[in-house]
């Protein structure tokens, strides 16, 4: 099986995947700091938990966008696994496929990675949003090609700048309200409404804008664990694919593999 790391900025989610099914997959906070001893315990216990045996890896692929957790992950990999990680994006494992942008070097792995799979399971143009610390849109020709994007604050790191500037503010958990009204009779609800309904109108906006600039049709694709949260209320999406990400780690582990 397949060892699939997506390091984020706030978590880092390890999968295992195998014949392209996604077995199972945990998410650890991101800390640059944890060791890769730390990683292995915590790891090892979630292996035997759900029944897999640490031997049953022969392979590691990791994408990450927070550099200095990469050498951690590569020491779990050559000394708990005994193989060398895959790194997304280098040597064998490079995206393959157009970067039309004027900084192609500084677009994040997760973003290339699901370039990489959005176009391998969609055609067509596609706006691919994913869901994580930040909020990104993503714009991917018929050819597959990267064209460009837009990066806007994640609803959590909104709310908890809300919340810290503003002293009298609650700290609310993010859900989907019950009421489509957008008139808020107390501090709570008018909180609720901003957050979730102003993020709503946000993606709409910006997916509207994106299709009048690019002027061809424009399949929708959210992913991030996030997205199902906007699903009832917006029919901006034309899929939901959670693991997109994970998946496009097992693409360009399967590709990195064809000249071995």
């Amino acid at each position: 099986m397949l060892l699939a790391i997506d390091a984020g900025n706030t978590n880092v989610v390890f999968a295992l995947v195998d014949g392209g099914e996604i077995r199972a997959r945990w998410r650890i906070a991101t800390d640059p700091r944890r060791t890769a001893d730390e990683y292995a315990v915590w790891l090892s216990q979630l292996l035997a938990l759900e029944g897999f045996d640490r031997s049953a890896v022969s392979g590691v692929i990791v994408g990450t966008v927070v550099p200095r957790a990469l050498h951690n992950l590569q020491v779990l990999a050559s000394k708990y696994f005994r193989t060398e990680a895959v790194i997304a994006g280098k040597g064998s494992a490079d995206w393959g496929f157009p970067l039309d942008v004027d900084e192609p070097q500084n677009l994040g792995a997760d973003r290339a990675l699901n370039v990489l799979a959005g176009h391998a399971r969609h055609e067509g143009d596609l706006i691919i949003i994913d869901f994580g610390t930040a909020t990104t849109f993503d714009v991917v020709d018929y050819r597959g090609a990267y064209k460009g994007g837009i990066i806007a604050p994640g609803i959590n790191l909104s709310l908890d700048a809300l919340v810290t500037a503003a002293a009298k503010l609650p700290r609310i958990a993010i859900t989907a309200p019950d009421s489509a009204s957008v008139i808020g009779r107390n501090t709570v609800d008018q909180m609720h409404i901003g957050i979730y309904w102003g993020y709503i109108a946000m993606i709409e906006g910006l997916v509207a804008r994106m299709k009048a600039e690019v002027g061809r049709p424009l399949r929708v694709i959210a992913t991030g664990g996030l997205a199902i949260l906007f699903e009832k209320h917006t029919s901006v999406f034309d899929t939901i694919e959670p693991d997109l990400t994970i998946q496009g780690l097992a693409m360009l582990w399967e590709r990195s593999q064809q000249g071995n």
